[in-house]
């Protein structure tokens, strides 16, 4: 069986339980200095932590519902390409774009 694991909000991977609380300033900081890197029309909002009760009635830490609100937060980061409408991170999506022809 896996040790279970926690998506990050910002970048959408997994983290042991123990490393998410190490993970997530270091991500939020590489954000930062990503999105101050960007063209202006591609900056984006700070991401929020998903407020979620992680904890069941009983006491116990729901990770499904925890995972789920982290992986849309992660997902809501994504730019839509104007052309083919593909979403990606927006220093990828100047990279695609290069790329990408009308139909």
């Amino acid at each position: 069986r896996r040790p279970p694991t926690v998506i990050c909000y910002i970048c959408g991977r997994e983290y042991g339980t123990k490393s998410i609380s190490i993970h997530e300033p270091q991500c939020l900081k590489k954000w930062h200095q990503e999105n101050d890197m960007l063209p202006k029309h591609l900056k984006r909002p700070v991401p929020r932590k998903p407020e979620v009760n992680p904890i069941k009635a009983k006491g116990f830490y729901d990770l499904d519902a925890l995972n789920e609100a982290a992986w849309t937060s992660a997902q809501n980061q994504l730019v839509p390409c104007d052309i083919c409408g593909r979403t990606f991170l927006p220093d990828r999506l100047i990279v695609h774009q290069r790329s990408c022809k009308p139909k």
